[in-house]
């Protein structure tokens, strides 16, 4: 049988026509989409980073705290803040403001190194001026020895928000991320979604205390490795050529971040006070090499007008497994008892009651 010849020309040709009717008219819904999608992030703006948003209630409703706290730092309602990484997390600043006669906020964060670090201390600086009271929460990752070429962790930091070039932000605001942010924050201006920390920046990010485990905590904590006492010896001696060798490159950061503070900062380093079982074991060169980083922190310190806690030694504190829910993160108690404590041991050169922590600079 065949088919009548004008009938499949018009059949061919109808195709191609409406086939590129269908990609037209779905590029252009795409596009409106899109664009409506754009607008809608730069009036709610979440991270209040544009001048003509809308007059909202901004609170950190994202767990992406690089993200958000540059805003905190930009309200201009501190004029004191911690620094570090998760160990110093749950110091809350509602217990410092009084004896410190401030206004803290928590900086904090997950993983943060010492350059992101660095780049907090200079972003509060531009934008608010030297703080009445800086708190570095002293982590290992200020004596890493790659600190110089491993700047940023896995989870992104994103540079364009701490930079001094406001165009450069448009750039970076149309993603999914940003629009899930934008919708969270108009839900928590209907009710409908809660703030995801306080606008200070404190979150008590553990487990609940109920939920508390002693005997997770320790399979934790000793990875299934025989329990043990730190033993009471000195670190062996380096040499001066193992001295000399060791590599500490953001120590350079920390000794900027201190001398570019003027004399009425209250500077103060504090180690916080990780569980024994993740200090390096006495008598090791690992204990060596870390004596040798915590001995240049001090001549920073001294130099720069700063003062020294060491909570990052083996004591009462550190030994007693039900203080911690892992090797590096303390239960609440804990972290209110540091709270306590520092303002009296800046302030007054109070000696640790329990043995906990030393003033290692004063």
């Amino acid at each position: 049988m065949r088919w009548p010849l004008g009938n499949r020309t018009k059949d061919a040709g109808s195709k191609p026509k409406s086939w590129r009717r269908f990609v037209v008219l779905f590029f252009a819904a795409f596009v409106e989409v899109l664009a409506a999608a754009y607008v809608f992030i730069l009036l709610v703006d979440p991270y209040d980073i544009i001048p003509f948003s809308l007059p909202l209630d901004r609170r950190i409703v994202s767990i992406s705290f690089s993200f958000m706290y540059p805003q905190v730092v930009r309200s201009r309602r501190f004029d004191s803040y911690i620094i570090g990484t998760s160990t110093s997390r749950l110091i809350d600043p509602e217990i410092l403001n009084g004896p410190f006669q401030a206004r803290f906020t928590n900086l904090a964060m997950n993983s943060m190194l010492a350059w992101e670090q660095k780049t907090m201390v200079d972003y509060f600086q531009r934008h608010v001026g030297p703080p009445k009271v800086l708190i570095v929460g002293i982590d290992l990752v200020w004596c890493a020895p790659d600190a110089d070429t491993h700047r940023h962790n896995p989870v992104g930091w994103p540079d364009w928000i701490y930079d001094d070039n406001p165009w450069n932000d448009y750039l970076y605001l149309l993603n999914s991320a940003t629009f899930e942010i934008a919708v969270r924050l108009v839900g928590f201006q209907l009710g409908l979604y809660r703030e995801r920390i306080r606008f200070d920046g404190y979150e008590e990010f553990t487990p609940p205390e109920q939920t508390y485990d002693v005997a997770r905590a320790r399979q934790l904590i000793w990875d299934h490795r025989p329990r043990a006492t730190p033993p009471d010896l000195p670190p062996p001696p380096l040499s001066e050529t193992e001295r000399q060798a060791l590599s500490f490159p953001a120590l350079r950061w920390l000794d900027e971040i201190l001398t570019q503070m003027p004399a009425t900062t209250r500077k103060v380093l504090v180690y916080m006070p990780v569980h024994v079982a993740t200090q390096p074991w006495p008598g090791t060169r690992e204990a060596a090499v870390e004596a040798d980083c915590k001995a240049r922190i001090a001549d920073i310190a001294r130099k720069t007008g700063s003062k020294v806690i060491d909570w990052r030694i083996s004591s009462p504190l550190t030994r007693e497994d039900a203080n911690y829910w892992d090797r590096l993160h303390y239960r609440l108690p804990i972290a209110q008892k540091i709270a306590r404590e520092l303002p009296p041991a800046v302030l007054e050169d109070r000696q640790s009651a329990d043995g906990s922590y030393r003033l290692t600079v004063r």
